[in-house]
């Protein structure tokens, strides 16, 4: 069965109230993006953004096979709230998935060191 590699940065973190929906997810390790992405405060739970003179974001990597990708999908609200594309890893592994924020950014602040707490 395919597996996608899944980066992951907010709520699905180990740790956080949606990781329960990476049961089974094989976890492959911590890891951060390459240059370019910001995370914005959203309230109870944090958006990435590719910007300008961004930085990196911390998160976690996952494999996921693709009953778990539709689910997480849904999850995230893709396509409406956020979408679902290909992220470089600062480490040089092969490029993994990662849920890019599509709402709107007025009012949401930078979390500038790129880690949801």
């Amino acid at each position: 069965m395919s597996r996608t590699r899944l980066f992951v940065y907010g709520t699905l973190k180990r740790g956080f109230a949606a990781h329960p929906l990476l049961e089974g997810a094989e976890f492959l390790g911590d890891c951060q993006t390459g240059p370019g992405n910001f995370l914005l405060d959203c309230g109870d739970y944090p958006g990435l953004v590719r910007l300008a003179g961004g930085g990196k974001v911390r998160g976690e990597i996952y494999a996921v096979d693709e009953k778990a990708l539709a689910l997480l999908d849904d999850h995230e609200g893709v396509p409406t709230l956020y979408t679902r594309e290909p992220i470089t890893l600062e480490d040089g592994a092969e490029p993994a998935q990662a849920y890019f924020f599509q709402g709107p950014m007025a009012g949401k602040t930078l979390i500038k060191d790129g880690v949801w707490k």
